[in-house]
């Protein structure tokens, strides 16, 4: 595949731009520098290198395990598959929470081992001091609100988040606070959708939504669960545009009937 040479390099305020013509933001994660090249290609404008990559890629139900030097790893070569994506990287679970110089010594790693663009992080209030602390450095970072995977285990349960209207105004606050704190984006997951709409047209920056509606901004999926690789994760707000579990089982099914019966290779296949 070849890629655009033309291709404008999307940035944070390329993203602030889109929220105010009230153009819609793409955006999918990806792990690995085959896939990034591929997404990027397409046109998508922001690849996360979620710690999804715990699930995904290692095969962990929640995301906890994955680590800071996993996470670069991953990102190293979503960077060198990418020219036009801007380039989001999750900071792993222990890497922030409650220890403002341990924030930002890790996104530090992140931006200068990997060159990614940008760092995220969940949570609000409770992790105010790490986001300043972050972006003090020029570091910029984008906000997760709602269901939070890193924070499971406080939760309990994977069920949407702020239905209740304690949580869903704390949720109001939160979001207020990450945007005056200067996160240049917030993804909210899995919440009531009119909640969702109201805290988009509340701030000023872009909300990406998952599980959150048609409302904000723009949208994020996980890779391997819209490509249909990822068959046991079924939620309702999941889209599949491809069924690859199936194409894949096939392909390799063929390969290996085709090695056993001495098929392949045939004569035009050999040196």
């Amino acid at each position: 595949m070849s890629k655009t040479k033309e291709a404008k390099r999307v940035t944070t305020h390329v993203l602030q731009e889109m929220k105010a013509s009230g153009q819609r933001i793409s955006m999918i994660t990806a792990y690995d520098y085959s896939l990034a090249r591929l997404v990027d290609g397409a046109g998508i404008d922001v690849i996360l290198v979620g710690d999804s990559a715990s699930n995904v890629m290692a095969g962990h139900e929640p995301p906890l395990p994955i680590t800071l030097d996993q996470m670069i790893y991953h990102a190293c070569g979503v960077v060198r598959g990418c020219e036009r994506a801007l380039i989001v990287v999750d900071l792993p679970f222990g890497t922030y929470q409650g220890n403002t110089k341990l924030a930002l010594s890790s996104a530090i790693r992140i931006m200068k081992e990997s060159g990614a663009h940008a760092v995220k992080l969940e949570g609000g209030r409770e992790v105010a001091g790490s986001v300043e602390r972050i972006l003090s450095a020029g570091i910029p970072v984008m906000g997760h609100l709602g269901l939070t995977p890193q924070s499971i285990y406080k939760f309990g349960t994977y069920v949407v988040r702020a239905k209740e209207e304690a949580e869903a105004q704390r949720l109001r606050e939160d979001a207020k606070l990450l945007e005056e704190a200067g996160c240049f984006a917030i993804v909210l997951e899995k919440i009531p959708a009119a909640l969702a709409t109201e805290v988009a047209r509340s701030v000023s920056i872009p909300v990406i939504g998952i599980g959150a509606g048609a409302g904000v901004d723009g949208q994020v999926l996980v890779l391997h669960d819209m490509l249909g690789i990822n068959k046991e994760f079924n939620p309702r707000f999941l889209r599949r545009y491809a069924d690859l579990h199936h194409i894949i089982t096939d392909a390799v099914g063929n390969y290996i009937s085709d090695v056993r019966s001495g098929d392949f290779p045939n004569t035009e296949e050999q040196y």
